[in-house]
């Protein structure tokens, strides 16, 4: 009997004290609620983890798949998607809310309203802004959000809209609790929905220290198979060398963006495996065509035959990357192999110059990229570099920075001159680049950090959203890549491939061809 007993504690003991999954995270969140936030570090600590979507798109690939919705149906004139809902799904139960019914409709049509419907009682929290509903002109698109029974969505389309079902699986369409925002009303608490989570997904939102350290709980009355891991720990480590070292002495599990330099030590560590994969990314440093001097066609084009891009990927990517020239990645469909980059040429940067009327350059300033994005793995090495590519032109460069939601926020209103950002694509579609990148919608939403708006461009973009027929979306945007490229709103830098490393009992993670980190198979042996 004693025997017994103790080998019992011993497995209480166990139990008690199992390890969470630590998870080396590179920033950050700007908050916990995809409706009002952009980047990956926001998406993989709300919309992977806390929040799902009414479709989805199957793990590692870019298939679409049922989640809350389990089937939906296109009109004959490819207007109306009517979604039938899941029964049985249940929000999660936190500190702050217990649920008393299940997820329904009238979640659906206040997750949608609040970002659609201007007079929305929510629409207005935490500053009104839906960068990416906005820019995708999900406003104009959606004529009608309608709750046709208790679990049953209609929404009706001002005109077809062929990656309609694909941007559905994006982030920002992510459901939320009307329940829980209804509670919050009546409390006076209205902001405290896009930092005190409420989803389905498969963990639950438990704390958040600035900076430091994320922490979720397994949902135990999750309505699929529940994630594999009872914790997860999301540890906030801006350097890739430390989030290395954390690596190596078991600190952390699984770690993101490792700096190329220590690919080789890691892929030649026997307790680690790394994992790659093509990236669906560019990045790219933006200029601001509503501000002078970068209003003149001639001055993106002397930047663009300034830049060195191929020695950037030398020294900063360690060549894991290719140089970029289109706004589009190679690995997605209708990129245009025919177009021509601007050649790295100082005598033809000087000469556009002074046709600009800047024979002896001017004074500017860069935003350097503060975390490490799989598109730029250095953003302070890469001002450097080029800066010393422009000041032999005559631009005299000042390197600036910011946290990263203060970055975001701020290039989202248009304070920059010059500006390092990047873009990982969202559902495989080249409109997820092509037009929230660049279309003129995305000027007002602050997607469009070039702030570029060329009816011509913009022309094509949207006439390509209107046929299902790929050959003639093809033909489409590979027009809109050439207009691009003539205008110059950016300087296109690389497209790079995906690093993740481990510990080597991590089993069940895959890379995402979309950038994200997910964990709910994810499991420590």
């Amino acid at each position: 009997m004693k025997l017994f007993a103790v080998i019992a504690s011993m497995l209480f003991s166990t139990q008690v004290l199992a390890k969470p999954f630590v998870y080396c995270s590179e920033g950050s969140p700007t908050a916990f609620n995809p409706q009002v936030t952009t980047d990956g570090t926001s998406n993989n600590a709300s919309a992977h983890t806390i929040y799902e979507r009414l479709v989805d798109f199957k793990y590692g690939t870019t298939k679409i798949v049922p989640k809350l919705a389990k089937s939906w149906k296109v009109s004959k004139d490819r207007k109306t998607y009517t979604f039938t809902l899941r029964k049985g799904v249940k929000f999660h139960t936190t500190k702050y809310f217990t649920p008393t019914r299940e997820l329904n409709a009238d979640d659906v049509l206040f997750s949608f309203n609040r970002q659609w419907d201007k007079k929305h009682p929510y629409h207005k929290v935490s500053g009104g802004h839906y960068e990416y509903f906005t820019g995708m002109d999900m406003n104009n698109l959606i004529t009608k959000i309608e709750k046709v029974g208790p679990y049953t969505v209609k929404i009706v389309l001002a005109s077809p809209e062929a990656p309609f079902i694909a941007n559905m699986a994006m982030s920002f369409m992510s459901i939320l609790s009307k329940e829980y925002a209804d509670q919050l009303t009546k409390k006076g608490e209205m902001e405290k929905i896009d930092n005190f989570p409420v989803g389905t997904g498969p963990f639950v939102y438990k704390k958040y220290k600035k900076d430091t350290i994320i922490r979720f709980t397994r949902n135990e009355s999750y309505w699929g198979p529940k994630a594999k891991v009872d914790k997860l720990v999301f540890s906030i480590t801006p350097d890739p060398s430390v989030r290395y070292q954390k690596l190596k002495t078991n600190e952390c599990h699984l770690i993101i963006e490792p700096s190329p330099a220590d690919l080789t030590a890691m892929k030649a560590n026997s307790n680690l495996v790394v994992m790659q994969g093509a990236g669906l990314n560019v990045g790219y440093l933006a200029m601001n065509t509503q501000k002078k001097p970068f209003d003149n066609i001639n001055v993106r084009r002397a930047i663009n035959h300034a830049l060195n891009k191929k020695s950037y990927v030398d020294a900063i990517y360690l060549g894991n990357a290719m140089v970029a020239k289109n706004p589009l990645p190679p690995t997605i469909w209708s990129y245009n192999k025919k177009v021509k980059d601007y050649a790295y040429n100082v005598k033809k940067a000087k000469s556009l110059l002074k046709k600009a009327g800047y024979p002896n350059g001017f004074e500017t300033e860069i935003w350097t990229l503060p975390v490490t994005r799989p598109y730029n793995p250095n953003g302070k090495k890469m001002g450097e570099m080029m800066q010393a590519d422009l000041a032999k032109i005559g631009i005299k460069v000042k390197l600036v920075t910011y946290d990263w939601p203060t970055y975001l926020k701020k290039a989202r209103e248009g304070s920059h001159q010059l500006i390092q950002l990047g873009w990982t694509g969202d559902n495989g579609d080249p409109d997820n680049f092509l037009n929230v990148l660049l279309g003129c919608t995305g000027v007002k939403s602050g997607s469009n950090v070039a702030r570029w708006c060329n009816k011509k461009f913009n022309d094509l973009i949207t006439k390509a959203k209107l046929t299902t027929v790929k050959k003639s979306r093809v033909a489409l945007y590979e027009k809109a890549q050439k207009i691009f490229k003539k205008d110059a709103p950016w300087a296109p830098i690389a497209h790079s491939i995906i690093f993740r490393a481990m510990s080597k009992n991590v089993k069940g993670y895959k890379i995402d061809p979309l950038g994200g980190d997910i964990f709910r198979t994810v499991e420590l042996r």
